[in-house]
């Protein structure tokens, strides 16, 4: 899959980007046709236009942001962009109940459970178990191609696995290495806290995902939200090369710096 021009007027094409994965701040880019989501903006305003340019887009041409939870990396940058641009932000109820989003001037209500269409793009929220208020992941649908989200993790359950399976494509957290965390200088308490059941997806864990979704029709995979201080790159390629049933897949690694450039399914 090689770099592409981020706008195609075709609605059977899905294509995706990130401005940055990690614990200092994400974003990532959806377009289908002539709809632009941005999921999540943990950047300032003034980093996410710049971000942005890189990408070839400019903060008017975003149709919506699309919130998954509260947390300062997924939502510091959010009201300031939205409001700066009239831009409308999709969150849920628990979600914009939050101090971090009651000045954001146009919200727009989701329920966690049901699917909802922003322009050209189908959403399909995903519940999951993080220590937030009202998580939610998301999958995209355009014709015969899904692309998935799915970062933000404490633990794989069953609806998760459900609701995954028949992906084309898959942005999946992959943030710590278990040992790496055991021994590194994070505090107990935070250890404690992001390999716990609301908190992040080791990169074990998932593998184990993986291995239970069907990956006939998976055509690329990102690895997402791989924690600077607690994971290596080289860990995670080692070990996406022993998962059984990826090698017709095209996988890769997002950065907190630069995220990956556009591609599609």
């Amino acid at each position: 899959m090689s770099l592409i021009e981020p706008f195609i007027s075709d609605d059977k094409v899905i294509q995706f980007s990130s401005l940055g994965s990690g614990s200092k701040g994400n974003g990532t880019l959806i377009s289908i046709a002539d709809t632009i989501l941005l999921v999540d903006c943990g950047f300032s305003t003034k980093e996410t236009i710049r971000r942005l340019s890189i990408k070839g887009l400019e903060p008017e041409q975003i149709s919506a942001i699309l919130v998954t939870h509260e947390h300062a990396d997924h939502v510091n940058g959010v009201a300031g962009l939205a409001n700066k641009f009239s831009l409308p932000v999709w969150l849920n109820k628990g979600t914009s109940l939050h101090k971090k989003c009651l000045n954001i001037k146009n919200k727009q209500l989701f329920n966690s459970h049901c699917s909802f269409q922003v322009g050209d793009i189908q959403v399909t929220p995903v519940t999951v178990p993080h220590d937030s208020r009202e998580a939610s992941q998301f999958t995209f649908q355009s014709h015969s191609s899904k692309l998935g989200l799915l970062t933000d993790v404490g633990h794989i359950t069953n609806h998760i696995i459900e609701a995954y399976s028949d992906c084309t494509g898959l942005l999946l957290e992959f943030n710590y290495d278990h040992e790496m965390l055991i021994q590194g200088k994070y505090p107990f308490a935070l250890k404690k806290r992001v390999s716990g059941d609301l908190g992040h997806l080791s990169n074990l864990q998932a593998a184990e995902l993986l291995s239970k979704i069907d990956l006939q029709k998976l055509q690329t995979l990102v690895a997402m939200h791989m924690s600077e201080e607690n994971n290596r790159e080289e860990i995670v390629l080692k070990l996406l090369e022993k998962i059984e049933g990826i090698e017709s897949v095209n996988y890769m690694l997002a950065s907190q710096l630069e995220g990956i450039n556009w591609h599609r399914l």
